[in-house]
């Protein structure tokens, strides 16, 4: 959490993560700082012999601006980025839901659980696919619905016993 606030929607939710090198609004999900720097570099040795580098990140908020393209064209680019996911995400789950057969209260609590999961960057590394049919399921088992992970394996038409699988379907 930072004391910054963002320039797109105004939340002061601000995720910066110094080992990405980024500074993302949590309400909106707009990028508002990439390319953090690092001051002060060193290296250490690790207990393995391997190295790493240590350093301080360096915030554009002394006084720097953020990077801009031209005229701004791209100013706002994140949450039309969001919007777009969202929006592929939710004609997804109904696609998933429907071929289960599933009511559009289940879906809707499906694209619910993906939106909280989008907002705790808990789909980041993950496949778009796996997540979506992760809400589905968790939805199957809070609701009761008869639904097992295999009948969402056989859509999907992936293995449902394969580790990353496994992992894909476990918050």
């Amino acid at each position: 959490m930072s004391s910054r606030v963002c320039k797109h929607c105004g939340s002061s939710d601000i995720d910066v993560d110094q080992a990405r090198g980024d500074a993302v609004c949590m309400g909106c999900g707009s990028v508002l700082e990439d390319s953090i720097i690092v001051s002060e570099v060193e290296f250490v040795e690790t207990g393995g012999g391997g190295s790493l580098a240590v350093g301080q990140f360096v915030s554009s908020e002394g006084g720097l601006k953020n990077p801009t393209f031209g005229d701004g064209h791209f100013s706002g680019m994140g949450s039309e980025s969001r919007a777009q996911t969202l929006q592929r995400a939710k004609q997804h789950i109904n696609t998933l839901g429907h071929q289960l057969q599933m009511n559009q209260h289940c879906l809707d609590t499906a694209f619910n659980f993906y939106k909280m999961a989008l907002n705790k960057s808990l789909t980041r590394g993950r496949k778009s696919d796996h997540m979506m049919a992760a809400c589905i399921y968790l939805v199957c088992r809070t609701e009761g619905t008869p639904h097992m992970l295999l009948d969402l394996s056989d859509i999907l038409q992936v293995c449902y016993q394969c580790s990353a699988v496994k992992n894909d379907f476990t918050f």
